[in-house]
């Protein structure tokens, strides 16, 4: 028999990935999607599956206790795979109470009402809790995080997901809950909201407008295409330890400022227009607060152990993202304009 899921947050940009992998993956699985739909969150990610028969969005916030209640009770759920969070650095520096309460009480509300209804049969049950590596800090110019590297968050948004880590350990320490965490690096692909440096930076060369980059530039991140997040996530949701901690990268690490130049030159391809038209729009700004310099996942467990690589090259995967958004203008319209978040009240407030 097939699975009874819940998977929270699955309207956001990572989110609706996985919804729709599994989806498609696993027919005889029953996949509740429960969103608020805040500014991130965006139905027309979904537009695709929504009327699939193993499908059901919900609207509802994880920290109402009531709802996620009401849920478990009605579909009587296996598993759960937790991506709901507030996740962009720049608003926790000036609205810090929001990650606390949705990704830290968010989570403890979903594991409370999880322990009561699996407390008495663990047996088969998982609770799925995707996180970030932002919660180990930052790098120096060498090393890697490892799944054993101590936490050092360094900003409200990466503080909030190291406490929501540590409820999620204590609950399987403290009652027995079966669970599983992975730590993943920085996403890129399509659907994501533009305010994230890619899909921002494809929208502003679009448009001929400035292409503000932090400090020096010199930043480094792992970037991992969503799609093969998607699939890691599957990978270690049937097949990894419970109890266990998976670091999800991939095996990519960009300076900021070589990853725009590289944009730059592929957006201007795309748009048919002459070589270095894009590059002219950088412009350096002021560096935010706690802005880690580096961060470098070594995925090297998860891949030896379940075997996961990534299916795409960085260049190839970057073509394919702009090649997404400079194909639905559309979409990137209405999220920008914000129309999008008219799309629930259309198709979901009478049904």
């Amino acid at each position: 028999m097939g699975k009874s899921i819940l998977i929270t947050g699955g309207a956001g940009f990572i989110g609706s990935h996985v919804v729709r992998h599994f989806l498609h993956k696993y027919p005889d699985y029953q996949i509740v999607n429960l969103d608020l739909l805040t500014y991130a969150g965006n139905l027309e990610n979904l537009l695709d599956i929504e009327t699939f028969p193993n499908y059901k969005f919900v609207k509802g916030d994880i920290r109402n206790e009531a709802i996620v209640d009401q849920l478990f009770q009605k579909y009587q759920f296996d598993a759960l795979i937790h991506l709901a969070a507030e996740s962009h650095v720049d608003r926790s520096i000036s609205n810090p109470l929001d990650f606390l309460t949705t990704n830290v009480l968010g989570t403890v509300v979903l594991l409370q009402v999880a322990k009561k209804y699996w407390k008495n049969d663990w047996n088969g049950k998982l609770f799925y809790h995707v996180s970030t590596d932002e919660v180990y800090g930052s790098l120096g110019e060498t090393g890697m995080f490892t799944e054993q590297t101590p936490y050092d968050p360094h900003s409200p948004y990466s503080a909030s997901k190291a406490s929501s880590d540590h409820f999620v350990r204590a609950y399987g320490d403290t009652y027995g809950m079966p669970y599983i965490i992975s730590n993943c690096s920085n996403n890129y692909g399509p659907n994501q909201f533009p305010e994230k440096l890619l899909p921002l930076f494809i929208n502003n060369i679009r448009n001929n407008k400035a292409l503000p980059v932090y400090g020096d530039g010199a930043n480094t991140r792992d970037w991992l295409w969503v799609k093969d997040h998607a699939a890691a996530i599957d990978l270690i949701f049937h097949k990894g330890v419970s109890g266990e901690t998976y670091n999800i990268g991939g095996f990519n690490e960009w300076k900021n400022i070589d990853l725009i130049r590289l944009l730059c030159q592929v957006c201007d391809e795309q748009l048919n227009r002459s070589a270095g038209s894009a590059e002219k729009l950088i412009t350096y700004v002021k560096d935010r607060p706690g802005h880690d310099r580096r961060y470098a996942i070594d995925a090297g467990k998860l891949a030896s152990t379940l075997g996961f690589k990534p299916s795409l090259n960085f260049e190839e995967g970057l073509r394919l993202t702009v090649k997404w958004y400079l194909d639905n203008t559309q979409w990137l319209d209405h999220v920008t304009s914000g129309l999008y978040q008219a799309y629930y009240e259309k198709q979901y407030q009478n049904r």
